[in-house]
């Protein structure tokens, strides 16, 4: 079976238009985090120049065992995150959380979302694949996609799950954890396929490859129904017209705002202080570039926080003395979040957020590709 089709079909999202009393799809999310996938299904937010305007669903269900990140998310939402694991939730559980929060006697999920943990897939950890319990955890949102059966799921990984060849046995075998996993989505009656998709393709100034899994319920349709968002920036703008947004689009304009209340999580308080250490090679201790997409924003703190491409006044770009790391605010910016979204946590807590998220402004392109889909389908 061929998972991966070259040739997908596309839409571009800026050009959809849904009327305002387009009734709402309801979306399940799981391993939900700060909410950079929800944010992005929601839409009806400000980025850099652009307005991404709202989407129509409703978030009916959220989920994350990280403390600090479901605080994140219920400030910034407005409503509970279950933080219980998903492992040991009872569906019925699920049935009356959603119950509670919507009202809905029996729930209807047309959409579920998952960006299941990818720490075990990365090419920076330790690639035990599927042979890690957190390797395993997409099984947790097949239990769910196979109770509520909603008309569409959207699963997000890294890059490097395509490439993770360890079972659940820790055995080396001969097709990708990927392959295992889209077989699996495959057999709870799903037209499945996936795309690596780049943030940088869709107005986020930073280089981020996932893999993007798109599962369409086998009654309504097939693969070839299934629409994924056209990209809008190229590197040089030959294809697009319009060349990838560089750091410098998206940080420079609060370089010297530091402790300014305008921005929010941009205090000395929210800038690692970890040393940086000369003549060693180590995340650390680069600059982000200026004139390009800076490198993926990691789920990793103090240390493995790039610096800023500037330096400070009276020192030469080289000299370490006079680096600064990136601030909480300078990583959410490079990841899309609107400064309209507060990160409240400590730093450390911040910058792991941040990091394990979906960019939202490329969430927002495949949100209304996924509602494009399902409003075209025969």
């Amino acid at each position: 079976m061929t998972y991966f089709h070259e040739h997908t079909k596309t839409i571009d999202a800026t050009t959809l238009n849904f009327p305002s009393n387009e009734p709402k799809l309801n979306v399940l999310s799981l391993f939900s985090g700060a909410g950079g996938m929800d944010l992005g299904f929601k839409g009806g937010f400000d980025y850099l120049d652009s307005h991404y305007m709202e989407n129509p669903y409703s978030l009916v269900f959220a989920n994350d065992i990280f403390k600090q990140a479901a605080d994140i998310y219920e400030d910034n939402f407005k409503h509970r995150v279950e933080r219980r694991s998903i492992i040991d939730l009872e569906l019925s559980e699920i049935d009356n959380f959603i119950t509670e929060q919507t009202g809905m006697l029996v729930p209807e999920i047309d959409i579920v979302l998952g960006g299941f943990p990818c720490q075990t897939f990365s090419y920076s950890g330790k690639r035990k694949g599927l042979s890690d319990p957190r390797g395993q955890l997409y099984l947790q949102m097949i239990r769910v996609i196979n109770h509520y059966k909603p008309k569409m799921f959207v699963a997000e990984n890294v890059d490097g799950i395509r490439n993770s060849r360890k079972n659940k046995a820790g055995k080396d075998i001969d097709k990708s954890a990927l392959d295992v996993i889209l077989e699996d989505f495959e057999k709870q009656g799903y037209e499945v396929q996936y795309k690596v998709l780049n943030a940088a393709d869709y107005g986020v100034p930073q280089t981020r490859r996932r893999v993007i899994i798109l599962g369409l319920r086998n009654d309504l349709g097939t693969t070839s129904d299934v629409f994924y968002p056209q990209i809008k920036f190229d590197e040089t703008g030959q294809k697009t017209g319009s060349p990838w947004k560089t750091s410098f689009d998206g940080i420079d304009d609060i370089w010297d705002q530091i402790n300014n209340p305008a921005y929010p999580n941009h205090t000395s308080k929210d800038i690692s202080r970890a040393k940086f250490y000369p003549g060693k090679k180590m995340q650390g201790n680069n600059k982000i570039p200026k004139d390009r997409p800076a490198p993926t924003i990691r789920a990793e703190h103090h240390g493995n926080i790039e610096a800023h491409y500037r330096s400070l006044d009276g020192y030469d770009s080289e000299d370490m003395d006079g680096w600064r790391r990136l601030s909480v605010r300078e990583c959410a910016r490079l990841q899309s979040f609107p400064d309209s979204f507060i990160f409240t946590s400590s730093a450390s807590s911040a910058y792991k957020a941040i990091g394990n998220a979906v960019p939202p402004v490329m969430a927002w392109h495949i949100a209304r590709a996924v509602f494009h889909t399902l409003k075209n389908l025969n």
